[in-house]
């Protein structure tokens, strides 16, 4: 799991803020007269945050305890359980020099400035060492946050690669599909002209035959004969014109 979706480097992120702020309190606390209202707004706002912020490391060490429990299962080893227990162990100490130097000065209003410049040399040492841990941290999680959007970009353009592949391999065999529908279709209408073809041929045999048929009768019948025949036929064709077109 990279650094910017553990939810420990989210918490410590949140911690070191408010610590950054109560150090600049601290020294905005350091600066204002002993016993003025201004000194005692800063005491209280001072011990407030100290104890929150020293809640939430103990919900840190509680969740760090949980991972140690089975690190391979979150993603972590001993060293980073380690780091991480480093981290909250000097995050808890510089809070607590901080309560330390304001609950004195509440109770003396007159620390000495030997005391106090020893606390504060304490507590600048330990954002200074922390900062480097910090900043290591920073630089870790940059790099995980650069690898882990290249390779979503890669994913990315992979996938859309794969999706237009598979639009054009089906677009390929939608082609084809039409391909063969016009090849079955020619065939048929290949075979439906030669059925016509033999047909038109055969009817064409038997009007030939036919033909020679009634040449042949009208070389063999008289003049008379031939009279009669269309006669005949005349009344025929009269016959059939009333039947189909007047009744």
């Amino acid at each position: 799991m990279s650094s910017a979706q553990d939810p420990f480097y989210i918490v410590k992120e949140e911690i070191q803020e408010s610590i950054d702020k109560l150090l600049s309190t601290f020294h905005q606390w350091e600066q204002t007269s002993a016993g003025s209202s201004e000194q005692v707004h800063l005491t209280k706002e001072l011990l407030a945050s100290s104890e929150s912020i020293e809640w939430q490391v103990d919900e840190l060490d509680k969740t760090i305890d949980v991972a140690a429990r089975d690190p391979s299962w979150y993603g972590i080893n001993d060293i980073e359980l380690d780091k991480r227990r480093r981290w909250t162990s000097n995050a808890r100490a510089q809070v607590g020099s901080m309560k330390k130097a304001v609950v004195a000065g509440k109770q003396s209003n007159g620390t000495s400035t030997s005391n106090l410049s020893g606390m504060r040399r304490e507590l600048l040492r330990l954002p200074d060492s922390d900062q480097k841990e910090r900043s290591n941290a920073y630089n870790a999680r940059d790099n995980d946050d650069f690898i882990s959007s290249e390779s979503d970009r890669q994913l990315l353009l992979m996938r859309q690669q794969d999706e237009e592949l598979d639009e054009l391999s089906a677009s390929v065999v939608r082609i084809g599909d039409v391909g063969l529908t016009i090849h079955d279709e020619l065939l048929a209408h290949e075979k439906i002209l030669s059925e016509l073809d033999t047909e038109m041929d055969s009817t064409s045999n038997r009007l030939d035959f036919v033909q020679k048929k009634i040449g042949m009768v009208m070389k063999k019948a008289s003049v008379k004969g031939q009279m009669m025949m269309i006669c005949f036929l005349i009344v025929l064709f009269i016959v059939l014109f009333v039947l189909v077109f007047l009744t």
